[in-house]
């Protein structure tokens, strides 16, 4: 079984483009999801308290899902806020954006908990590290439970 079976296209997609480089190279394309991270719309960023803070993670990060319709079929949206100054979490912030924004609440549900090590950064960053990413995935899919069951 290949890293990126049982992947959604967009996610599967970013984990061979992590696969097909070096360790070296990895680090890079996590600092380059830094930059691509979007930006909190208005309705988020003048409420900060709708979002939900991840502690596993070393840095700052919170985040809120959005799910348009209800069921298994509804749309999932990810919001993000993660300081410029944490580029790692916010790379894995960036992935995860890329990855899951605009899947349906059943696709995101089937992501599998491993999917921050399908990325082959285990040799590159802490487990420390990692482990936010996962508590990152964790909250979304909670969100998307209670947010497409409502």
């Amino acid at each position: 079984m290949s890293d990126a079976e049982n992947l959604p296209a967009a996610f599967a997609s970013i984990v061979e483009d992590f696969n097909a480089v070096s360790s070296r190279d990895r680090i890079q394309m996590l600092l380059d999801f830094s930059q691509t991270l979007p930006e909190l719309p208005e309705r988020f960023a003048d409420h900060p308290e709708l979002l939900e803070g991840v502690p596993e993670c070393q840095s700052p990060i919170f985040l809120t899902t959005e799910v348009e319709g209800a069921g298994h079929d509804a749309v999932v949206h990810l919001y993000f806020s993660a300081p410029m100054e944490a580029p790692t979490t916010r790379g894995f912030a960036g992935i995860l954006h890329e990855g899951l924004d605009g899947l349906t609440a059943r696709e995101v549900l089937a992501i599998p908990a491993d999917v921050s090590h399908r990325l082959g950064l285990a040799e590159a960053i802490s487990p420390l590290r990692l482990r936010g990413m996962a508590g990152m995935l964790g909250r979304i899919k909670r969100q998307v439970r209670e947010k497409s069951a409502a």
